[in-house]
């Protein structure tokens, strides 16, 4: 009996993955092998980088607070502090934008805190 290898699915599965790597450099983007490799490579590095991502912009978030708290003489974590103290409930996201784009709404929260 013939060995059956199913040649329409093989050559599918190698289509996805080599329209996936299109527009990378050299033989990373037409060898099947390569390819394979720097695709696999590529999804390791999505996979971590989504949680990256997330402390990146964490910090970059208490950068921007610290820096707009320090105009009315306090720092971050005395101001988170006091935040917390009061029991406004306000996201670092949320109070970094605020800070950013609506410094008198972020004032009144500064002031209420104080």
């Amino acid at each position: 009996m013939p060995r059956s290898v199913n040649a329409v699915a093989s050559r599918a599965r190698r289509k996805k993955v080599l329209k996936k790597v299109k527009g990378q450099f050299g033989r990373r983007k037409n060898v099947w092998t390569v390819a394979k490799n720097a695709y696999e490579k590529g999804q390791q590095y999505a996979f971590r980088d989504r949680r990256t991502k997330k402390r990146t912009f964490r910090g970059l978030w208490i950068q921007r607070i610290n820096a707009a708290v320090r105009e009315y003489d306090m720092s971050y974590s005395e101001f988170m502090g006091k935040l917390h103290a009061k029991e406004i409930d306000i996201s670092r996201k949320t109070l970094a934008d605020l800070a950013m784009n609506n410094p008198e709404a972020f004032k009144a929260i500064v002031d209420a805190v104080k």
